[in-house]
């Protein structure tokens, strides 16, 4: 599995760090949240990926050259946010669900289960430019892998679980 947050994973963590970030974060606001995440989840799978999309004008983030016929699952992504907003609408960050889909796919999939802090904002555009330049392109070899995580403050360690597949 290709766990990424909607906008950008890398971008997201270091959105995250400085962030106030809370496993309650919707026990008020949305209660069942993450059990409607986790039914979307188990009924149809889930691989985590970028949501912003401007195809048409390829701007979006899911055309960047490192994502290039590597995006699956946005359909199910798609349900599980149409859902959680049949549920509560405009309160659930897409960057949320996707951090919790991911943990429950892992758990699906007989991985360990872990606490997911949760009040994440979602950006609201796109850059191709910052895409093309801060994600690593499938040409990367583990040198350059190891060098773009670490200029983003993330270990080795760090990289294998985000990395998946």
């Amino acid at each position: 599995m290709s766990v990424l947050d909607p906008r950008h994973l890398l971008l997201g963590l270091a959105a995250a760090a400085s962030a106030q970030l809370s496993v309650t974060f919707y026990d008020a606001s949305c209660p069942s949240a993450l059990a409607t995440i986790k039914s979307g989840v188990t009924a149809a799978g889930c691989n985590a990926s970028v949501l912003l999309a401007d195809t048409a004008n390829f701007t979006g983030e899911q055309t960047v050259f490192p994502k290039v016929n590597s995006i699956r699952g946005l359909d199910v992504i798609d349900r599980i946010k149409a859902h959680v907003e049949a549920v509560c609408a405009q309160t659930v960050s897409c960057a949320d669900i996707l951090a919790v889909a991911a943990r429950d796919s892992i758990v699906a999939l007989g991985g360990p289960s872990y606490t997911v802090p949760l009040g994440r904002r979602d950006s609201t555009s796109v850059s191709l430019s910052k895409a093309n330049r801060d994600l690593p392109p499938p040409t990367s070899d583990l040198t350059d892998l190891v060098g773009n995580f670490s200029r983003k403050g993330l270990s080795v360690t760090d990289m294998v679980a985000l990395s998946g597949n």
